[in-house]
């Protein structure tokens, strides 16, 4: 294991830091969301914009982990990939569960049934 000067433990300590305390702040935001609802319209069901919101947090705090604390932003080439491929397959999976949530095809149908009857 290699051994490091006072200037670089300094800076790994102050990134480490500045990392807890972004994940602590987002947390924060995150627990706030859901008890206060800050983008409730009054209809019932319609909570997406608090759960987008929530996802995208939940992803920055999860990259943020990923990059510093498992190291990944020193990696190169193939590890890029696999983590633009995992990403993008999650972001797919979301947009699909916000689809059979709120059923737009559905409604769409239902619409169109409704005013050709």
């Amino acid at each position: 294991m290699a051994t490091l000067t006072p200037e670089e433990l300094a800076h790994h300590k102050k990134a480490y830091t500045a990392v807890g305390i972004a994940l602590g702040v987002l947390t924060i935001v995150t627990v706030l969301l859901g008890y206060f609802h800050p983008f409730d319209f009054g209809v019932p069901g319609l909570d997406w914009v608090d759960i987008t919101i929530g996802l995208v947090i939940a992803c920055i705090k999860s990259s943020m982990v990923a990059l510093i604390f498992m190291h990944l932003n020193h990696e190169r080439g193939l590890i890029y990939k696999i983590l633009l491929f995992t990403f993008c397959f999650f972001l797919g999976l979301m947009v699909l569960i916000l689809f059979a949530w709120s059923n737009p095809i559905h409604e769409a149908f239902e619409a169109v049934r409704s005013s050709l009857s």
